[in-house]
């Protein structure tokens, strides 16, 4: 069957069309997206402003035209932190819901954890042993680990590459003192979550997803996205410390010519490369993994299980 996802991050608003069927891989068919950039849509009261949810509106309009033309049997659309965390996110998703018919399911943080960790399961297999997850969005961190395909840990912290630029690195470059307050900050929230990805064991293979992850991969010398998913690729720590320290004296616009850098993301690649060096040093990694599957994938493959 051919499946749609909208997925409603933080960054970006994004339809994946796939021809899926349980038990086989699913297949990308075509895809739609936009840098609507949510959480920047925001009142002074946190809440999602008129001009966020009008053009959230008119985009899912937009994803459902696309599905229809792509002759796709059922869209699912979920939301993240963005509008998970916003007061009047509920009123909003109702608006959304009257004006184009899409109910857009409210993901928490350990959902997210959960599913990214079945996608990077089931790409890399069985033969990985216990599994280790790193997911770095727009609003969130998410972490996982075990053994199956329901990770033993999965937590969520809201250190995000959007939040944190937006909440701790203001200035284009931000101030030496500020990047090094708000590296201090990354880690004690960070530190004191650690346990229960602690409790599930040593990690027999790491793994990092998201577009941030991937872009740190890339400017560190990973293969291009033009090599294709199956061209291994990682992100070495030893070159992610020299590449934080590199950025923090950058403005956005020197980060946009770096390999891999788009636009649109190179404002908050300095906080994605703290929290990734962070993570790696708290979890004690030397590598990780880049998985070209994420949450959209998880989800897909969910509703896969699902259809026993």
């Amino acid at each position: 069957m051919r499946l749609g996802v909208i997925d409603v991050g933080s960054n970006t608003v994004h339809l994946l069309v796939v021809d899926a069927h349980r038990g086989a891989q699913p297949l990308p068919a075509t895809s739609h997206k936009i840098e609507l950039r949510l959480s920047e849509h925001v009142t002074d009261s946190g809440d999602i402003a008129e001009s966020g949810e009008s053009a959230l509106t008119g985009f899912i309009r937009e994803c459902l035209t696309v599905a229809e033309d792509q002759g796709v049997e059922e869209v699912m659309a979920f939301v993240t932190s963005a509008i998970r965390e916003a007061p009047n996110g509920e009123e909003v998703l109702t608006r959304v819901r009257a004006a184009t018919g899409v109910t857009l399911q409210v993901l928490s943080g350990e959902d997210e954890a959960r599913l990214t960790f079945l996608a990077a399961r089931r790409w890399f297999g069985w033969s990985s042993g216990t599994l280790l997850v790193v997911d770095i969005g727009g609003g969130s961190l998410e972490l996982a680990a075990g053994m199956d395909e329901d990770p033993d840990a999965a937590i969520s912290l809201p250190l995000g590459a959007g939040r944190l630029t937006r909440d701790l690195l203001p200035g284009d470059p931000p101030a030496a003192d500020v990047v090094r307050e708000a590296r201090r900050a990354i880690r004690l929230r960070m530190a004191a979550a650690m346990r229960p990805l602690a409790k599930a064991g040593t990690a027999d293979r790491a793994v990092g997803t998201s577009k941030t992850m991937r872009s740190l991969a890339r400017v560190t010398g990973a293969a291009p996205s033009s090599d294709g998913p199956y061209a291994a690729r990682s992100l070495e720590r030893v070159a992610l410390a020299s590449l934080v320290a590199d950025l923090g004296t950058m403005s956005a616009h020197r980060r946009e010519r770096l390999s891999g850098v788009s636009a649109s993301r190179s404002h908050q690649l300095l906080a994605g490369a703290l929290v990734a060096e962070a993570a790696m040093d708290l979890l004690g990694l030397e590598r990780l993994e880049i998985c070209p599957w994420a949450l959209r994938e998880g989800v897909i493959l969910s509703r896969l299980d699902a259809m026993r």
